[in-house]
């Protein structure tokens, strides 16, 4: 099967070739990953014999899958121009996302309101599509099947569990995330309002 046949599993099938040959063209290892909590794709940099790397996880719907994908590539450009001479998130990468996401608004391969969604979050791109709610709740209503509740929509104190099983107690939100307790360690941890849990069940 061709690489952009693969890709086209994954993203909108209009985006697939662009990104096989961004794939041939930088010489990246394009790997689709499994699910990992704490980050949707990540990019790594050459260093000795191997080189560009990109992982993107494996259970996103097409639409995060694609903006998590430019996101990384934004990232490999901006190291081949700078190396680690700029920040990871600043103005170079920021000017590269908005760039490299061009291709796909002009075809249009986003629904209308995701569409949207992403031309307002470019108007200052985050580390993070995470971090823009907006966005973030507009690509979740994509996703074809949801594993729980949002963090958000749970009382103040509530205990939860997430998917690798820990279970935690919501504490006050900080700013855009909430400070959570692991009941496992009793260590602190801030989640993002849109994360999935599965609520405890409470008794009688």
């Amino acid at each position: 099967m061709k690489k952009d046949q693969v890709l086209a599993q994954y993203m909108p099938a209009a985006a697939a070739p662009i990104i096989a040959r961004w794939i041939d063209y930088f010489q990246c290892e394009f790997k689709i990953s499994k699910n990992r909590t704490t980050k949707l794709g990540d990019y790594r940099h050459p260093f000795k014999t191997a080189g560009h790397r990109i992982s993107v996880n494996n259970d996103l719907n097409h639409f995060a899958f694609l903006v998590t994908t430019v996101h990384e590539f934004a990232h490999l450009l901006t190291w081949n121009d700078h190396k680690n001479k700029v920040k990871p998130h600043g103005l170079e990468w920021k000017n590269n996302f908005k760039r490299m996401m061009n291709p796909f608004l002009e075809q249009q391969v986003f629904p209308e309101e995701v569409q949207h969604a992403i031309t307002v979050y470019l108007l200052n791109p985050a580390a993070s599509s995470c971090s823009d709610l907006h966005l973030s709740r507009t690509l979740k209503k994509y996703d074809l099947a949801s594993k729980g509740t949002r963090l958000e929509e749970i009382p103040l104190h509530a205990e939860f569990t997430i998917k690798d099983g820990r279970k935690f107690k919501k504490g006050e939100r900080l700013r855009k995330r909430f400070r959570c307790t692991c009941l496992d360690n009793g260590h602190i941890y801030l989640f993002n309002p849109l994360a999935e849990v599965i609520l405890a069940a409470t008794g009688t």
